[in-house]
């Protein structure tokens, strides 16, 4: 078998004969939550998959037996070469609610052998209990990890993991069974707490179903839970305005908020409910109460800032966002990669040959400006605090957002002050923080220390006087001097997000001279006691356009830094300042998170870029001149586009992102999400056939629920799938590509999803 490679499943050859099994083996312990895919080890090579029926060790051996058609057939016309067969395997399936591998051994010819492997690596006897939940766990699986973005494997296939109405049934009919207890499988990492109504079974629910429209089923399984579980009825209520049955699901939250008004899930159904009435007012009160419910939960704080943020009160949304509760962000399950003697990727179909070509070019490079935007890092609650925070500065601007913060937290320079007015009253006091601590805007009080944290740099500005229209970009301020030199700026006098041939010393060293420099030029400047805008006092940023350096010169209001709480501790702590309770007098302020002083630190580095990109643009437009950009750092200014909410400006760099010859899905997917959102057919089409390529290169072999699914399903409540199906048609694509897009017509109509009668 180490000699034959199959045609069309990916794998990794073995250094030593059952590495693999031996590495799982040793990393299940490891394993938080769902687990990772299943792992099907052929002698000598293996390969990860989810999606296959684990409800039987009969099915997953025949799973192992199918991979004897897919070998490659090395045999000539004129004499008969080796045939391969695969004459034994291993398939090992992760059970999450009992927290044990369940593995089958298969020999042809010979049997199968079926055990389970506990966290101890000790060997137990297969129930019909765990198959149950085995099954479930695969499933889960195969939804939640379809098309999760921050979630790749190589030599990791999907296959569907359901394909006719009766395993659709099969499917509901375990998780009906399991669903008391769906929360020991772990919650979205937004979620610190898994309850019966929010964790990974739900989540699988209400996707599954939710992508499709077909919320009917999700609310005939609530629907027999509710009397052994009410707190389902936020779900049920959450299917029905889904099916847009608003009268029932109103009298379902009725009935449950005379039961019971303590579950943050059902008060959050009501607010996105009331939301979509433009009830602001009366969504407020429920989501304070959720706050009240669960203090102890991001997404009831989360709920409570959107909703300030839809009345306009800016301030009490950011002390509201200032009290969230952070968590560590813990990703999906994975396996521990091993070093393979090599990897086999056979081509997938005909249809990715309309994709470029897998390899790193020129248009893989970018500026490191742009490659180092902390932004795209942040995961979990941080991620979701971030958007708030940009929903934010889209809404008032970064100036008005620096106004409002300096309005509500204790700023260093007010900190520093005062302690320095109070110094010698407050000599021999205890330290009294931890009695009093912080008020925060639920009125809970939370111990806290102050730390500051590094000074927050400046705004670039737009050479062309300003930044861009959006709110966000708003800030720019000019100097009188600053405008009588705009009419003189020439194509190189604009600051560049250029691809820098020098080493990342070289540009480390250079960016520290500079940021001495400018130190030293502040201080001179406020020894001077020069209040004017001169040189020393504007922010420069100096880059090399094809040899030529330009500087630009831009006042702005500088953020000032905030006496941040550093409730985590830090190393420099025995350099900051503690305040007493008797020095700090600071009634109507509170004490900013560090956490999120260091969001504002990412926010000013997002609309930084974000301003000489649009600066850039603008000028180049005006001269009448092209402007070029490789692939990479297009698809990165589509994605800072999205973070700051300019989804148009985000959808031009991603059209402009397609005309280089560059390997990335992202541009498609992210286009066909918003054609399919504008209901624009031929594009959404033209799109999905590109990420239905690159989901096959991938060996993504799964309908739904899927990206595209997803679109086409939204498209055909639009305009039916008979017209989606007339429309590929008249494309003249080759048979494949036409079969393959068919394949989504065919499961809506195999599974009546709304639209496919007409």
């Amino acid at each position: 078998m180490a000699d034959g490679s199959f045609k069309d499943v990916p794998e990794f050859f073995e250094v030593e004969l059952g590495e693999s099994i031996a590495a799982r083996t040793e990393s299940l312990s490891s394993f938080r939550e769902l687990g990772p895919p299943d792992l099907c080890h052929v002698t000598g090579s293996y390969h990860y998959v989810s999606g296959v029926d684990a409800s039987s060790s009969a099915s997953l051996a025949a799973y192992i037996n199918s991979l004897t058609y897919s070998f490659e057939d090395t045999s000539a016309w004129f004499s008969k070469g080796p045939t391969w067969k695969v004459r034994n395997g291993c398939y090992c399936c992760f059970n999450a609610f009992s927290r044990v591998d369940v593995r089958v051994d298969v020999k042809i010819p010979g049997g199968v052998h079926t055990y389970v492997i506990d966290l101890r690596g000790e060997r137990h006897n297969a129930t019909p209990e765990i198959w149950q939940e085995t099954y479930l766990s695969a499933i889960l699986r195969a939804i939640l990890y379809s098309d999760d973005p921050t979630y790749w494997l190589e030599c990791y296939r999907k296959v569907d993991p359901i394909t006719t109405p009766e395993s659709e049934l099969r499917f509901l009919k375990a998780a009906e069974e399991l669903f008391s207890r769906g929360w020991q499988v772990g919650s979205d990492p937004e979620i610190q707490v898994a309850t019966v109504v929010s964790n990974h079974l739900t989540s699988a629910i209400m996707k599954y179903f939710g992508d499709s429209g077909r919320y009917q089923h999700a609310a005939n399984l609530f629907e027999k839970l509710l009397p052994r579980e009410p707190e389902v009825a936020s779900l049920l209520a959450k299917s029905y305005i889904g099916m847009y049955e608003e009268v029932k699901a109103v009298q379902i939250m009725n009935t449950a908020m005379n039961e019971s008004n303590q579950s943050y899930t059902l008060l959050h159904v009501q607010c996105e409910f009331l939301r979509s009435k433009g009830k602001h007012e009366w969504a407020l009160k429920l989501a304070r109460q959720a706050v009240n419910s669960a203090p102890s939960e991001f997404v009831t704080w989360e709920m409570l800032t959107q909703l300030y943020i839809d009345l306009e009160e800016y301030e009490n949304a950011l002390l509201t966002l200032n009290s969230c509760p952070m968590f560590t962000y813990n990703g999906r399950d994975a396996h521990r990669q091993l070093q393979p003697a090599r990897v086999h990727l056979p081509p997938k179909g005909t249809i990715v040959e309309i994709l470029p070509e897998r390899q790193k070019t020129e248009e893989d490079q970018a500026d490191p400006a742009l490659m180092r935007l902390p932004a795209p890092g942040l995961r979990g609650t941080w991620a979701r605090a971030y958007a708030l925070l940009t929903r934010l500065v889209s809404k008032i601007g970064w100036d008005e957002l620096l106004k409002t913060r300096s309005l509500v937290f204790v700023m260093e320079e007010e900190y520093r002050m005062l302690k320095a007015q109070n110094e010698p009253h407050s000599h021999g006091r205890q330290d009294s923080t931890s009695s009093h601590g912080v008020i925060h805007e639920d009125g809970s009080v939370h111990p806290s220390k102050q730390q500051p944290t590094s000074q927050t740099p400046t705004l670039v500005a737009d050479a062309n006087g300003g930044a861009d229209d959006d709110a966000s970009v708003r800030a720019v301020k000019e100097s009188p001097s600053h405008k009588s030199r705009q009419a003189s700026l020439a194509v190189t006098d604009i600051p560049t997000i250029r691809i820098s041939t020098e080493s990342d010393g070289d540009r480390e060293r250079e960016a520290a001279a500079r940021e001495a420099a400018e130190e030293q030029e502040r201080r001179e400047a406020q020894e001077g006691g020069n209040e004017e805008d001169t040189e020393e006092d504007q922010v420069e940023d100096s880059t090399k356009v094809n040899g030529t350096t330009s500087v630009v010169h831009d006042t702005l209001e500088k953020p000032i830094q905030a006496a941040a709480d550093n409730s985590s501790g830090s190393d420099d702590a025995s350099s900051t300042p503690v305040a007493t309770a008797d020095s700090f007098s600071f009634s109507n302020k509170r004490l900013c998170e560090r956490w999120l002083d260091n969001l504002f630190m990412v926010l000013y580095e997002d609309l930084r870029v974000w301003t000489i990109f649009r600066a850039e643009v603008a000028h180049y437009k005006t001269q009448h001149i092209a402007y070029k950009k490789t692939g990479m750092e297009w698809e990165i200014l589509g994605d800072l586009g999205l973070r700051l909410n300019h989804k148009e400006e985000a959808k031009e760099a991603y059209q402009r992102c397609l005309d280089s010859m560059r390997f990335s899905h992202k541009p498609w997917l992210k286009l066909l999400e918003m054609y399919s959102e504008e209901g624009d057919l031929q594009r959404s089409l033209q799109a999905a056939i590109r990420v239905a390529a690159y989901q096959y290169a991938d060996y993504g072999e799964m309908t739904n629920p899927t990206a595209i699914a997803r679109c086409f399903f939204k498209l055909g409540q639009i305009h039916g799938h008979e017209k989606i199906s007339y429309t590929l048609i008249s494309m003249g694509l080759p048979d494949d590509i036409r079969k393959t897009m068919e394949s989504y017509l065919h499961y809506g109509k195999v599974f009546k999803v709304e639209g496919h009668d007409f």
